[in-house]
């Protein structure tokens, strides 16, 4: 009889890890960073079980799509009140929060629930290259995801 592992809290290390978004495509990035969130690269991944690591994204405001999504893709937001429908493209928010940008793309790659929710917080995004998390000792991308390309 074969028995499920099941990771348990105090078995699991969470490390710290960090990517430069400096001229990265919007979606292969997030792809990369929702897998780490989620712990899809440890061999103790277990689904609906918290085992990522913590992200940290530097140069937020450096990243790039492809095609005409600068112009083409909108972002909504509503009030709920009569004409309170309210729609940005990508260009205006990337001036403005490009935080935003990336954590509205990895949100839309979790699972939108509270288990999603615990996962966000996990997630830090800078729009320049300082960041507060030095002591965190995080390790480049490289280290943790090896098919990981600049």
């Amino acid at each position: 009889m074969y028995k499920t592992f099941y990771p348990k809290s105090e078995d699991i290390q969470r490390d710290w890890v960090i990517i430069d978004a400096n001229d990265q495509i919007l979606g292969r990035l997030v792809t990369q960073i929702s897998s780490v969130l989620l712990g899809k690269h440890k061999p103790e991944y277990t689904p609906g079980v918290d085992v990522g690591d913590f992200v940290v994204v530097i140069n937020a405001k450096h990243i790039s799509v492809t095609g005409n999504k600068l112009e083409d893709k909108m972002y909504y937001t509503v009030s709920g009140r009569p004409g309170g429908l309210k729609s940005t493209n990508l260009r205006t928010l990337l001036a403005q929060y490009p935080e935003r940008v990336i954590e509205k793309a990895v949100w839309g790659m979790l699972p939108h629930s509270r288990y999603g929710r615990k996962l966000m917080k996990k997630l830090r995004v800078y729009a320049g290259h300082d960041h507060p998390h030095s002591a965190q000792n995080p390790k480049p991308i490289e280290e943790v995801l090896p098919s990981y390309k600049e």
